[in-house]
């Protein structure tokens, strides 16, 4: 008859026999040889799993709710529809958004603009120039502005806000300091400033203008998150062991930095919409009015709004509506990419 073991060492001996006698029987019995030691192993193996299923990524979870978010979809809807409508509106339109179908019935008197009849839904122009043709093809003309503006303001963004993140010191400090002067001046005096400077306005105008208002406010975004970046842990070790400065900034910092500041992107892009509207509203815009663009249109309309007012009312319609989708869209991106707004 074996004699039980007395003392503290036995006693804690026993209870950790008993400790893993328990995890045994709480994984169900086991087949396999090695006994309980293997039934710890499974335990050890699944105390890292979240239960309920795997794990998600950011972006994952970020999609799973925006799929279910009615703001997003209505955002993301009204964006589809107006860049397919801006690719394809020349094969589209029914006319010529250059050619006059309704000259023949403009009458200064009585009749300067004509009305809706069969073949052209809203009318024509002044000129007897389809009205819906011209708002088609527009599209295309505010599309191209506005994405080379947000691409042009994306860019130098990137570099003042990278040289102030990176860099640091005086560099960070002179950066900060033309940024907070761009800032501090209205975005559409500031734009409307730089578009006066060229000697002939164009559509290139409109956009280099749209473009440096823009920079400000990526070079700011972009710099707050890489300062942030600069203390993260796996920057701190990229650093430990020996990774070269460059390499840290362009391989470890800035990737991780982009996820902000592509979400404004889409923010920027409805605001240069209506600036690149509002300078050619002002005729700082492409004055060949064969080529339509919403704002040039809108200008266009002026003399006519007491008694024509659809002729202002369509394209103003028509920016506000693609500004509140790219809003929309852009919003909802935010809200799903921050974590502080998770539910």
């Amino acid at each position: 008859m074996t004699s039980t073991p007395k003392g503290p060492g036995s006693r804690k001996k026993q209870r950790i026999d008993s400790l893993a006698a328990t995890a045994a029987r709480s994984t169900g019995p086991d087949t396999r040889a090695g006994g309980p030691a293997l039934a710890t192993t499974t335990l050890v193996a699944d105390a890292g799993r979240v239960s309920g299923g795997a794990g998600q990524s950011l972006l994952a979870s970020a999609w799973s709710r925006l799929r279910r978010n009615p703001v997003f979809l209505v955002g993301a809807t009204v964006t589809v529809v107006f860049v397919v409508l801006a690719v394809i509106s020349p094969w589209i339109a029914p006319h010529d958004p250059a050619a006059q179908p309704l000259l023949d019935k403009v009458r200064p008197q009585s009749n300067p603009v004509p009305g809706a009849e069969p073949g052209f839904p809203l009318g024509a122009d002044p000129i007897g120039r389809d009205l819906f043709s011209r708002l088609l093809v527009g599209s295309r003309q505010t599309l191209i502005v506005g994405v080379f503006a947000t691409l042009g303001g994306l860019l130098g963004g990137l570099t003042l806000g990278t040289l102030a993140g990176a860099i640091g010191g005086w560099v960070d400090t002179l950066v900060m300091r033309i940024v907070d002067v761009m800032l501090s001046i209205p975005s559409l005096i500031l734009a409307v400033s730089i578009a006066a400077l060229a000697s002939k306005p164009s559509q290139v105008t409109v956009i280099i203008a749209i473009a440096i208002v823009q920079i400000p406010i990526f070079a700011r975004l972009l710099r707050g998150s890489m300062l942030a970046q600069r203390s993260s842990d796996h920057v701190l070790a990229a650093r430990a062991l020996g990774v070269r400065p460059r390499a840290i900034v362009f391989r470890h910092m800035l990737p991780n930095s982009l996820g902000p500041v592509i979400v404004q992107a889409t923010l920027v892009l409805a605001t240069s919409i209506i600036d690149a509207a509002g300078l050619s509203f002002l005729g700082l815009g492409n004055p060949d009015d064969r080529a339509p663009e919403w704002g040039q249109m809108l200008g266009m309309s002026q003399q006519y709004l007491a008694d024509y007012p659809h002729l202002a009312v369509w394209p103003a319609m028509c920016i506000i509506v693609v500004a509140l989708g790219f809003t929309l869209m852009g919003e909802s991106l935010r809200e799903a990419l921050d974590p502080k707004s998770r539910r």
